[in-house]
């Protein structure tokens, strides 16, 4: 890894983003841009700070022909690639790819032609409609943008959709097919019709008194999850691209694993099953023990099921061990970005081992009997950390695992 980039509810820079992790900072409030009066659910991870020019660098006219989810996949790219200082120029686009996924896509540009449609007539809809929408499109732009004529392609996974990205693009690596991947997610979905979707199913917490307390992984009383929106962008290279052109290495990427569950659409396989062969998987590909492994970036949603099955599966990974080292959710102030959590959190991760400090999970007020691991309660905790690994489990039975190491010299 290289370089890094993030649109999340609790800042929009890595470095603010980091520190308010750290801080314990929740980035959970009420919406505000459309009328929840009828909605069971009333909050939501919104990034309403984020501005589209200013941070795209790009002007009305090429915004205007992009959904939000490709928006802020543009902006996180732009930011990765310049920590990365990764010039794109021809003598390298061949060799540089792109893989970042979504797993919904386009709702806002969906929603709105969909209400065009009605009001005005199909001789209304933008030409500009499916090229908006589709999920690709945060891939495709990027590229498009930075001249990079690489491999491309864009995962759809649920909630593992940025984790895949980031795994399947670091095997492009080793299979010699690029020098250098952009890759993550990107979810923008906070929308009427999606949030609908989601409270009808009994997903999302109901704790609007509370925004900032309604994101609770592994806490007794948690309720549901809460929705998020943001990207999270990375830049991995070869080892050997890297130094020759003297970027600053800030983490390896080690170890990719994923299963599926082969259960249900929504639920999780209960004993866990699937979520551990992912983490063995991963493990297996790094070459490295449980043991060796410090701290987890937990899927941890906030769900009564999932964050039981999520410390079930990780006893049966982990045995003993699990009880000695690290787990927290960071979702407990983001909320849960769906297909761009994994991108942001394995951030969060290579920011762990870097800085060798955990971030907390907040709202852990309450034990819960069946979760019984160091889940780093409401205050982050340092440790020197030499491996570390993030969890994304998706909607399908998707389980994608990710294990990174601290770079050394």
């Amino acid at each position: 890894m290289t370089g890094m980039g993030v649109i999340t509810p609790v800042g929009l820079m890595v470095d603010e983003f980091w520190r308010n992790l750290l801080n314990g900072v929740s980035g959970i409030r009420r919406i505000e841009h459309f009328d929840v009066t009828d909605f069971p659910t009333k909050i939501a991870g919104s990034v309403y700070e984020f501005r589209p020019e200013a941070d795209t660098n790009l002007d009305r006219k090429e915004v205007r022909h992009m959904d939000r989810f490709v928006q802020f996949a543009v902006a996180a790219a732009q930011r990765a690639l310049a920590q990365a200082g990764l010039r794109i120029d021809e003598q390298v686009a061949e060799r540089v790819g792109v893989y970042i996924g979504s797993g919904i896509g386009g709702l806002y540009t969906l929603e709105e032609q969909h209400r065009i449609l009605l009001e005005r007539g199909p001789k209304r809809v933008s030409p500009f409609f499916i090229p908006m929408m589709i999920g690709n499109m945060a891939s495709g732009q990027v590229s498009i943008l930075v001249g990079a004529k690489g491999p491309n392609s864009a995962p759809v996974s649920a909630c593992a959709t940025s984790a895949n990205a980031i795994g399947d693009a670091a095997k492009m690596i080793v299979r010699g097919a690029a020098d250098a991947m952009i890759c993550g997610g990107a979810e923008a979905t906070l929308t009427p019709l999606a949030f609908a979707g989601f409270c009808s199913a009994k997903a999302l917490s109901e704790r609007n008194d509370e925004p900032e307390r309604a994101s609770r992984p592994f806490d007794a009383d948690r309720d549901g999850f809460v929705m998020g929106e943001g990207a999270g962008i990375l830049v991995l290279e070869e080892l050997e691209f890297a130094r020759r052109r003297g970027a600053t290495i800030l983490g390896e990427l080690v170890g990719y694993g994923m299963s599926a569950d082969a259960y249900h659409v929504v639920q999780p396989e209960p004993e866990g099953d699937g979520a551990a062969r992912a983490m063995r998987a991963a493990l297996d590909d790094a070459g490295v023990s449980g043991d060796q492994i410090g701290y987890i970036n937990a899927h941890g949603t906030s769900t009564p099921i999932g964050d039981v099955m999520e410390t079930m599966a990780i006893k049966r990974v982990f045995g003993d061990h699990a009880y000695r080292l690290s787990v927290s959710s960071t979702k407990s102030m983001t909320g849960h970005l769906l297909g761009a959590a994994g991108g942001v959190e394995a951030i969060a991760t290579i920011l762990a081992l870097q800085d060798g400090i955990m971030p907390p999970t907040i709202n852990l007020e309450t034990s819960d009997a069946k979760c019984d691991l160091d889940y780093v309660p409401n205050a982050s905790k340092k440790r020197d950390l030499a491996y570390a690994m993030s969890n994304s489990f998706g909607f399908g039975g998707h389980n994608a695992s990710l294990v990174f190491k601290k770079y050394a010299e």
